[in-house]
């Protein structure tokens, strides 16, 4: 095969290599793990992380994930001891620990997590049933995950899977009942509010009477206080009237009738008195002496 040749089928002969080279080479990720198998025997597991060689076209190898794994299950519905119905959804972490068994078992990861589901769904039944709704939703359910991660993780061991930790992400009530103690909720919540209005209207009423009662002893006070005040002046005028009657009574009565007659004769009033009314003497006297 002279130069010419070799460089016209050289392309073929790197791809024959690269293609040669990647069949017996493998690389495993440190997040992997992997099995080799031959014609579908089991030959090896390979757990560390580095470059591998395996027979190319008879070994196949099959990677499993090394790190910790999570699954989830659709809300469902349980019983607990109480009678009362429950609407949970949980997750679940788990990782490969022996990859054979794991290959063997559930081949892949879509049939570990149907696995999984079903041993999780089947202990939580089995645990909620045994404990009052109250203590699933708040003392005890540390205690109630704890037990059915424990239950599940030993049933999980026949698949090469081991179980770190089940919890339950949301825990209600289903929706009809939900729709129940809302209503009732509410109901009580207008309850309070009535009495709180009803407390509040009384208090009201109390403080109007008070007030108003405040406000008649206060007015009570006020006209008594003035009466005493125009009663002193009431007799204080009369002593100054004794006063000045007893110093000239003739002048006294003359500027009194005069007063009289002011406030008695205008344009609008008729009065009928007699000649020798006691009231027209000012008058009479003050005629004669004119006379």
């Amino acid at each position: 095969m002279n130069a010419l040749t070799l460089l016209r089928y050289l392309p073929w002969i790197v791809v024959s290599v690269f293609f040669l080279f990647s069949s017996v080479i493998f690389v495993v990720d440190e997040t992997d793990q992997a099995i080799i198998t031959r014609l579908g025997a089991y030959k090896r597991t390979i757990q560390n992380p580095g470059l591998n060689l395996k027979i190319p076209f008879l070994e196949k190898a099959n990677f499993f994930e090394k790190r910790i794994l999570t699954s989830g299950a659709l809300p469902a519905e349980y019983l607990t001891l109480d009678k009362k119905r429950l609407v949970a959804d949980h997750v679940t972490r788990w990782k490969i620990v022996d990859p054979l068994l794991f290959y063997k078992t559930v081949r892949d990861l879509a049939g570990a997590k149907a696995r999984l589901d079903d041993i999780v769904l089947s202990e939580m039944r089995r645990e909620l049933a045994s404990h009052d709704f109250s203590k699933i939703i708040s003392s005890e359910r540390e205690n109630i995950m704890d037990t059915i991660a424990s239950h599940a993780r030993t049933q999980a061991k026949e698949f090469g899977i081991d179980i770190v930790d089940v919890r339950i992400k949301r825990a209600d009530l289903p929706q009809e009942v939900q729709d129940s103690v809302f209503a009732r909720m509410m109901a009580e919540r207008q309850r309070i509010a009535k009495r709180y209005r009803s407390e509040g209207e009384e208090e009201a009423f109390k403080l109007r009477g008070e007030t108003d009662k405040n406000r008649t002893i206060l007015m009570a006070k006020a006209y008594e206080e003035s009466q005493k005040l125009r009663g002193e002046g009431d007799a204080t005028a009369a002593k100054v009237y004794a006063e000045a009657f007893s110093q000239d009574p003739v002048f006294y009565t003359f500027v009194r009738s005069l007063e009289a007659y002011e406030k008695s004769f205008n344009d609008k009033s008729t009065m009928l008195l007699s000649p020798d009314s006691d009231f027209l003497k000012h008058l009479r006297e003050t005629y004669s002496q004119k006379s």
